[in-house]
């Protein structure tokens, strides 16, 4: 592997590469090879910053096909550094970090085989120490030190098997228990679970039950890393649709839906509505608001209705930049600076709660909402009666924009050029741009403009420009493309308009 091949493997502040062959044009680098001088580095960069010889790693994984085998070439790869390794077994993420709290278990840190809901032919590693994930460039490191071979020396380390699914689940059990004082308060509801046969089925027996609920119509819950129902996703329509459409077959009070390891979530009210995107952050927020006021840090595609509601429920709102990492780092940096921030939340279902490490952990949300689920029902109240008076837009809509084949090689330097254009031409037209935007360019259109608001930012991994638009008004989505086309075409040779063209033709 040559220096390229390396930082092909960082994706964001993780390691993702392809681990199946399957796909047309995409063959395997997260090879045997890659995987163990990735592991290897990372023993030896971890033992150079604690000053340690001797390390305990734990490794977990998800229901991926290929987790076995990067699970092998991973333990391996810890044991021939002198190190010792603890093997979870089918593991969610978050728990891979919770078990760094747990002084008995002893790890150093731990690696969590997962490339979220990425296709079936893909993985990858996510690094945890006790302090929290790892960083970017904490990641660009590891893959340099992996190119030079990097490794530590010493007695080959032992391989134990200890799972620990188990014990986080029941510390869920033992926190809802004492929030409601209750020890089956979810007797008498119904709800069910949409695992998408990743690793969240978990929660059905280990929490959902011993806390009473009836969960009789859950779906999708015995792991298979071909993913053969839906995409473990709950940005996904389809997986959307499946689980609303399941909560209304069987009559259940609430649905769940996971992602394949377990650090997002999105759920259904009892009528089969969404509670997703918008709707997710709303609800949360105004449960952790209910307890003491805050600034809720969300990320930029957040609509104006939101902030709207955060506002009127006595919290700030603070709209940054996309990215769940970001977001966390935001609202971490507020609290260090005495503004107290409880939530850190991305649309895509990545929430981080304060009380809880700003661990992004979809188990942790759906159970800190059916806390309250729990205790709105005594008072004869659903869940979604916390978000009624959520002001929400007429239409809402997300173009991608790809570049052409002039603009894919250097497509970094002619999104920011794009972006940097928009601004200025938004402007010269008289529209306004929003004051509190961190990324790419949100432009806000009044009354004959579409009465709404578009957000146009680079996509953090892909070379993509993802356009975000809501409308109050019936047909605003059309007006808002129709003026962000004309902003657009004097890059008509490098950005790929067809997308927006096809909106527009199609609205």
């Amino acid at each position: 592997m040559n220096q390229a091949d390396w930082i092909q493997l960082k994706s964001g502040t993780d390691v993702r590469g392809v681990a199946l062959e399957g796909v047309e044009g995409e063959h395997i680098n997260l090879t045997d090879e890659a995987v163990s001088k990735i592991m290897k580095a990372f023993c030896f960069r971890l033992a150079k910053s604690l000053g340690k010889e001797k390390l305990t790693v734990a490794i977990g994984h998800d229901s991926r096909l290929s987790a076995d085998r990067i699970c092998k070439a991973a333990s391996e790869a810890v044991a021939e550094s002198g190190c010792d390794v603890i093997l979870t077994g089918l593991s969610s993420t978050p728990s891979m970090f919770m078990l760094l709290q747990e002084s008995d278990i002893g790890a150093d840190a731990s690696v969590m085989i997962t490339a979220s809901h990425l296709s079936y032919n893909k993985n990858g590693l996510k690094f945890f120490l006790p302090s929290g994930g790892l960083e970017g460039k904490d990641i660009s490191e590891i893959l340099s030190l992996a190119a030079e071979g990097k490794a530590l020396c010493g007695s080959r380390g032992s391989v134990r098997n200890q799972p620990y699914i188990d014990r986080y689940s029941e510390n869920l059990v033992r926190f809802v228990r004492k929030k409601t004082g209750e020890e089956k308060p979810l007797a008498g509801k119904k709800i069910i679970v949409d695992a998408g046969n990743g690793a969240g089925g978990f929660y059905v027996e280990k929490v959902l039950k011993p806390l009473g609920a009836d969960t009789e119509g859950s779906q999708f819950l015995d792991p298979d890393g071909r993913f053969p129902n839906h995409i473990p996703n709950p940005e996904n329509k389809a997986a959307m649709k499946s689980i609303s459409d399941r909560v209304k077959e069987t009559g259940a009070d609430f649905g769940i839906i996971f992602d394949t390891d377990v650090d997002r979530a999105g759920a259904v009210d009892k009528s089969g509505e969404e509670i997703n995107r918008n709707r997710l952050i709303a609800l949360i927020s105004a449960i952790l608001l209910s307890e003491k006021a805050g600034t809720i840090v969300t990320d930029s595609v957040t609509s104006d209705g939101l902030a709207k509601f955060i506002e009127a429920h006595g919290g700030k709102h603070c709209r940054y930049k996309r990215g769940y990492k970001n977001v966390i780092d935001k609202a971490k940096e507020l609290n260090d600076a005495g503004e107290y921030s409880p939530l850190a939340i991305e649309t895509s279902g990545h929430a981080a709660l304060k009380e809880n490490y700003f661990l992004d952990d979809g188990a942790y949300l759906v159970t800190r909402i059916l806390i309250s689920l729990a205790k709105l029902a005594k008072a004869g109240k659903n869940i979604s009666d916390l978000i009624a008076d959520l002001p929400e837009p007429k239409e809402a809509a997300e173009v991608r924009l790809g570049f052409t084949e002039k603009g894919k090689p250097a497509f970094k330097q002619f999104g920011a050029e794009t972006i940097e254009d928009l601004k200025n031409k938004a402007v010269a037209s008289g529209l306004k741009l929003a004051p509190d935007n961190f990324e790419g360019v949100r432009i806000n259109f009044g009354k004959g403009q579409g009465e709404g608001w578009a957000l146009v930012r680079m996509s953090l991994h892909e070379p993509i420009l993802p356009v975000n638009f809501e409308s109050d008004a019936k047909g605003g989505c059309k007006v808002i493309a129709q003026k962000l086309l004309q902003l657009f075409e004097s890059h008509a040779d490098t950005v790929d308009l067809t997308n927006l063209q096809n909106y527009i033709r199609n609205a």
